[in-house]
């Protein structure tokens, strides 16, 4: 009998290392087939078939299987501001985001395939300022609720990341307990992953538990910029 592959398998990740080594246009589409093959349609079906166990974690988690506009991430590189003009990404990636964001900056758990560095994350990353300024004035007002958010995650296994402004930022007390979360721009738990891990048989349910673990954060930052959870 063959034993039942994961949706992420090592030719994901052995196109991924090919393309960063021919990042071009020609190469691409010489190896389009590919990309749709190894890359593109597992994450779809990967997609699809997280799309009921996310809805028991929160029915305002939107898995979208679309070829573009979706969960998924485009393989294009926008470059229009970028010195670096290689047109494609190196990496996979999708995200499972509210169903009230419109973007990478909403609130939702993430999963990214790059040879050498697989992660999953959960959060606001580069939140816009109005929801910035909510979650820090919601950890200022309630630092114990935050406290208990953001240890429950970190005993979980993952960990805080992201940017962090230098000084406090105004309208914050030096001296308020949590100012150093205060002082953050991006909330986002990280937890690595090995290649191995993710291209396991029973990877979709892993992920699920690895985002039922981040609930906690995720059910204070819907709050804390006033969307349902």
């Amino acid at each position: 009998m063959t034993p039942r592959r994961g949706h992420i398998t090592q030719d994901l990740f052995t196109f991924m290392s090919d393309l960063a080594e021919n990042n071009d246009r020609t190469w691409f589409e010489a190896n389009r087939s590919r990309y749709e093959n190894d890359v593109r349609e597992p994450l779809r079906s990967f997609i699809r078939d997280i799309a009921d166990p996310l809805e028991s974690i929160s029915p305002h988690v939107v898995a979208d299987d679309r070829k573009s506009g979706g969960s998924l991430f485009r393989i294009h590189r926008d470059v229009r501001f970028s010195k670096d003009k290689s047109p494609y990404k190196t990496w996979a990636a999708v995200q499972f985001r509210h169903e009230a964001g419109k973007d990478a900056h909403a609130p939702g758990f993430y999963l990214h395939l790059q040879p050498g560095n697989v992660l999953m994350a959960a959060g606001c990353w580069h939140p816009a300022r109005d929801a910035l300024e909510n979650i820090r004035d919601a950890i200022a007002e309630q630092p114990d609720r935050w406290f208990e958010a953001r240890d429950a995650v970190v005993a979980a296994g993952f960990e805080l990341q992201g940017e962090s402004l230098k000084r406090p930022p105004r309208g914050y007390p030096p001296e308020h307990p949590a100012i150093e979360d205060l002082m953050r721009k991006d909330f986002i738990g990280i937890r690595y992953l090995s290649e191995e891990t993710a291209g396991r048989p029973d990877f979709v349910t892993a992920y699920v538990r690895m985002c039922a673990d981040a609930e906690p954060l995720m059910r204070f930052l819907t709050s804390a910029i006033g969307v349902r959870w």
